[in-house]
């Protein structure tokens, strides 16, 4: 058994990718007898504590990126003297700051390793703090390569991510690893009538095709490029955007501007609870977005029997078999015609492309993957132990 802390920017009650990951980590590294806490950011200035879960107080910095807060300079003292008591084997850091600098004053006082997701490509949200690209992504390989020098071990997400840090020339080994999802709240077909009757709230009619995305909406995630294709395919086709985020009101001016808010439905945020009903209202997930690292939402969709139709990206290298799961594009006409393929099938085939999409998630189930996570860790701890002992 080993003490984990696990330290991130990001806990509920925010939704997205590295939260989801925290997580599903937490429950199965829990199942797995492993004693795991889990330190990050209170929602104000105020530190406490609930259950195994530390918050330290924080200020908010949403200029520089939504949603987005730093931890207050003197923080949550008790709490710290509590967790060097505690005294953790090893720390997995799951963001590159705020609380990465708490994980890094902790190790160095405890001499533990940290082992580091490198969830983010920075590259691609230079737009919040620079207004030159090129000067933000030497600023993001430098900084990659300083973070590199103070963790044991890195974990990429993918392929995709590990050739980038390779790019950067990380001093550090890396891992690839994809976050886990809970195939379950997805997997099986929804059949207890949530599915009809939310495509009844939105007035979706029952022959209509349903292209849905779900996610947060930000400008990294090339959105607008959804929209701009609605213009071509949007007869008897609705575009479902499902999530919020801080580019939610241009893209509804956007979808004015095209001439296709007829065929868009924005249903704003939705619960967790909710959000596997919501993947099913489509026969197809779309995303246009070439800015992820996993694209966890890729899995849930597969998971939950929808197939794919994103735009080709490395990250996807793993995840779509091409005409057995999904589609890849790379330009308008491409997307046009997977939607025209999917159209023509007809149930029998539509099914077994469904099927195959299930069968795919398999591979991205949180109890597999806390394996490899796991190997990791035992795998820097051992290394630790013999250079304490040379």
């Amino acid at each position: 058994m080993m003490k984990i802390l696990i330290t991130t920017d990001w806990y509920k009650p925010v939704i997205n990718g590295v939260v989801t990951s925290v997580l599903n980590l937490t429950e199965q590294l829990e199942s797995r007898g492993h004693e795991v806490k889990v330190l990050t950011l209170s929602r104000n200035c105020h530190s406490y504590k609930e259950g195994n879960v530390i918050y330290a107080g924080s200020v908010g910095m949403g200029k520089i990126y939504p949603q987005a807060r730093v931890k207050i300079p003197v923080v949550a003292k008790e709490y710290m003297e509590e967790l060097m008591e505690w005294h953790p084997d090893l720390i997995h850091s799951q963001c590159e700051f705020s609380t990465f600098f708490l994980a890094k004053k902790i190790a160095g006082e405890l001499n533990i390793p940290i082992v580091h997701t490198y969830h983010t490509v920075y590259e691609d949200y230079t737009h919040y703090f620079s207004p030159q690209k090129a000067w933000g992504r030497s600023l993001v390989q430098m900084m990659t390569r300083k973070l590199s020098v103070q963790v044991d071990a890195m974990i990429a997400p993918s392929e995709k991510i590990e050739h980038i840090l390779n790019g950067y020339q990380v001093s550090c080994p890396v891992d690839v690893v994809p976050s886990g999802i809970d195939t379950e709240k997805y997997k099986k077909r929804i059949g207890d009538g949530s599915r009809e009757a939310l495509r009844e709230k939105y007035g979706i009619g029952k022959d209509e095709m349903v292209l849905v995305y779900v996610g947060r909406m930000a400008k990294e995630k090339n959105i607008e490029e959804l929209l701009w294709y609605q213009k071509s395919v949007q007869d008897n086709v609705k575009l479902v955007f499902v999530g919020d985020g801080p580019y939610r009101e241009t893209l509804e001016m956007k979808a004015k501007e095209y001439g296709v808010e007829q065929s868009v439905i924005f249903t704003g945020m939705v619960s967790p609870k909710e959000v596997a009903s919501y993947y099913q209202i489509g026969d197809l997930f779309v995303s246009a977005s070439t800015s992820e690292t996993q694209g966890m939402t890729y899995d849930e969709a597969l998971a939950g029997g929808v197939p794919l139709l994103c735009r080709k990206d490395d990250c996807l290298k793993d995840v779509i078999t091409e005409g057995t799961n999904g589609w890849q594009y790379e330009n308008e006409a491409m997307y046009i015609e997977c939607i025209r393929k999917w159209r023509e099938l007809n149930e029998h085939e539509k099914q077994i492309i469904r099927n195959a999409a299930v069968q795919a998630a398999d591979q991205f189930s949180s109890e597999n993957l806390a394996g490899r996570v796991e190997q990791v860790y035992l795998t820097v701890l051992e290394e630790k132990r013999y250079m304490h002992a040379a």
